[in-house]
């Protein structure tokens, strides 16, 4: 893994922030790090990115967690977003835990590949035909629904900190 240091000025990023998502949108993410640096109007935000090198997202949080918030567009935030809620409300029918259908990672997965298909939701890692065959189909309506209902978006994460899982 390699690392990558970004200093995003907090008022008027610019140019800043178009490299970091381009570099984002480039490269396997395997953890961000940031901390805000308050200087009055020189305040910016020093983000560590540990990456892969290659094409594909790649949502591992490990020890640190993903703020998804930063990682997604709002859009494809709000897909996220209703991707936990009908993960909740199945595992709540069936008394299990959520992480027992898929992963934040997985979800995120989904989201960042656009799945729509059987095969899109195989190739997630971790997403056996177990699972597909139990959950898949419910899944996968939600994501062809969202996915049919908005154009494809470039990311551009917002500086809000809260972690969600």
């Amino acid at each position: 893994m390699k690392l990558k240091f970004f200093s995003i000025p907090a008022y008027q990023s610019g140019d800043a922030g178009e490299e970091l998502n381009s570099f984002c949108g480039n490269h396997k993410i395997a953890s961000i790090e940031k901390q805000f640096v308050a200087n009055g109007e020189q305040s910016y935000w020093a983000i560590c990115i540990t990456y892969i090198e290659g094409n594909q997202h790649t949502f591992k949080a490990g020890k640190n967690k993903i703020d998804y918030r930063e990682v997604f567009a709002e859009l494809e935030f709000a897909v996220f977003v209703k991707l936990r809620e009908l993960r909740k409300v199945i595992a709540d029918r069936e008394g299990i835990p959520v992480y027992a259908l898929f992963t934040n990672d997985q979800l995120a997965e989904m989201v960042s590949s656009r799945v729509t298909t059987l095969s899109g939701l195989s190739s997630v890692e971790g997403i056996g035909k177990g699972r597909i065959e139990k959950y898949g189909k419910e899944f996968l309506e939600l994501l062809q629904k969202q996915f049919s209902e908005q154009p494809k978006t470039d990311k551009e994460p917002n500086s809000n900190e809260t972690n969600k899982n």
